[in-house]
């Protein structure tokens, strides 16, 4: 692509975008504020962000009900895992790699809170029991010790119209059934696929399929 203009230095970049508000650089914080603690205890759906010792990437995204997320301390949370795919990608990254990448939403919020830190995986803990959801009690959790946390601004949520339900259109694709069968092998039949994930599926949330 020889029309691509690349930037090639950190100089470059902050030439062409110019140098940050002040008020963008001050807001780092190493520790839980009581505002952090109460978008955390507000919030029902993150992204975890890792990578793998050879740099490979993932984002998985976590849901529960608001406050999901656990406090352990002013400088440590918890999100406790559930019932999924067991692909464990970024799981298996945070043993090669500790370092994660949070980012908290809060439904109508177009801003986020960003979360930095190192992770490790526990299988038991005391706080475990403050974790059970409709009986599901996790055998695993992920442990997050915070080295940088601030709240990210709402442009890119507001130029998307993310939380604006005239702008949706979920009806534009196809059934996630459809989606899967044109783009994998399965044993399944497309029948089958729409079964599996039709009305059924939110039973299934907190029992291993």
């Amino acid at each position: 692509m020889a029309d691509l203009v690349e930037i090639t230095s950190k100089d470059e970049l902050r030439e062409l975008l110019g140098a940050p508000m002040p008020r963008a650089l001050s807001k780092e914080r190493v520790v839980l504020h009581d505002r952090d603690r109460e978008w955390l205890a507000s919030s029902p759906f993150c992204l975890i962000a890792t990578s793998g010792a050879d740099g490979s990437c993932d984002v998985s995204p976590k849901g529960d009900p608001p406050g999901f997320t656990h406090v352990v301390d002013e400088v440590t949370i918890a999100i406790p895992d559930r019932p999924g795919n067991r692909r464990v990608d970024g799981f298996r990254n945070v043993l090669e790699n500790p370092h994660v990448g949070l980012v908290y939403v809060v439904p109508g919020r177009t801003e986020t809170l960003r979360i930095n830190g190192r992770a490790r995986l526990v299988r038991e803990a005391p706080f475990f029991d403050q974790m059970i959801v409709k009986g599901h009690r996790p055998v695993l959790a992920l442990l997050v010790e915070i080295e940088q946390i601030f709240f990210h601004c709402g442009k890119s949520f507001l130029r998307s119209a993310l939380w604006k339900p005239e702008t949706w259109n979920p009806e534009a694709l196809p059934s996630h059934a459809q989606i899967v069968k044109s783009v994998q092998e399965t044993e399944e039949s497309l029948e089958q696929l729409e079964r599996y994930y039709g009305p059924e599926y939110a039973t299934r949330l907190y029992r291993t399929p």
